[in-house]
């Protein structure tokens, strides 16, 4: 394997940390048992089996999300394998499926239930990208949400329009305005925990509401969807019902939704992404290590917070002086 991207923290022994008692009876399941680890990966095809389709990679740059990634070398079934375009480096491939698909899985979700824009929370990061390109280009209007100023700076450099910061003081009213001008009622929220979801839902209803200028007890009679995809507060997730009651909040995993379109409309998305992996799909890393590096503590902390960009690259064959 040539390159893999870290999406989550990696069993190390160095590091220790108090664990609550609760969290570790959930946890008692997986004591004294090695659990690989590693989403997806790119790299060469070194030895193929003897079916046409194994042997059609032999030697071909392919990316693969089948699991226990953070490796050197992985088998896996060659229709698992998504063979990148000539001259595409592995380093390129590293993340061609989780990120990718997600965003493309958000627009076909949105189509798929009748909406007609479309709100992203933690939206600077590299999938919040991709997600802003993919709707430039498709002509989705988007409403990112981020909470820092120089993460609203990065989206506005790659062409976004509408950029709310979930920590300034006019936060309510600059989503409500927004949602107002695209007509946004769905959302996938990454955070997970805390009150952004219930404020989304609170700015679609008061948007919806300074729209059609009407009042109903009730509340308007449009649906609004939140979709909780993350888990970066892993707090109670705190909803104070002022939205009406056309409302709904729910989970969104990505394998879920690939195996309800269907493996033909799977493949569709495979291939494009594929074909625009280094354009639309361009994912950015801050620093490339070894297997072994990204076990020490200096790498280590830095990835596991889930910071806006501090994307590593693992680099299983990089040489360690």
């Amino acid at each position: 394997m040539d390159a893999a991207k870290v999406s989550g923290p990696i069993d190390n022994p160095v590091v220790t940390a108090s664990i609550p008692p609760a969290a570790m009876r959930a946890l008692a399941g997986r004591v004294g048992k090695s659990m690989p680890v590693g989403n997806e990966g790119a790299g060469t095809v070194v030895k193929a089996g003897s079916s046409a389709g194994a042997q059609a990679l032999a030697g071909r740059t392919v990316a693969v999300a089948g699991g226990a990634m953070y490796a050197q070398y992985r088998c896996i079934d060659a229709s698992q394998c998504l063979e990148l375009p000539a001259g595409t480096p592995a380093t390129a491939g590293a993340s061609a499926f989780v990120n990718p698909l997600t965003a493309l899985g958000m627009v076909e979700t949105m189509r798929r239930e009748g909406h007609s824009a479309l709100v992203h929370t933690a939206a600077a990061s590299n999938l919040g990208q991709m997600l802003n390109r993919l709707c430039l280009e498709e002509g989705v209007p988007l409403v990112n949400i981020v909470r820092k100023p120089e993460q609203e700076d990065v989206l506005r450099a790659i062409g976004a329009a509408y950029v709310c910061n979930s920590t300034a003081p006019s936060f309510m009213a600059d989503l409500t305005q927004a949602l107002i001008e695209t007509s946004a009622t769905l959302a996938f929220d990454a955070t997970g925990g805390g009150q952004l979801a219930g404020h989304i839902l609170t700015c679609m209803e008061a948007a919806l509401t300074a729209k059609s200028g009407e009042y109903s007890r009730y509340g308007s009679t449009t649906h609004k969807q939140v979709y909780i995809y993350g888990s970066l507060d892993r707090g109670p997730t705190v909803l104070n019902r002022n939205f009406g009651m056309a409302w709904g909040i729910g989970g969104w995993l990505l394998t879920p939704f690939l195996q309800s379109i269907g493996p033909e409309a799977f493949h569709t998305l495979r291939q494009r992404v594929a074909s625009e992996l280094q354009t639309t799909f361009a994912s950015t890393y801050t620093r490339e290590v070894s297997l072994a590096q990204a076990l020490q503590p200096d790498a280590f902390s830095v990835y596991a917070r889930h910071a806006t960009g501090e994307k590593y690259l693992i680099t299983p064959q990089k040489r360690v002086n």
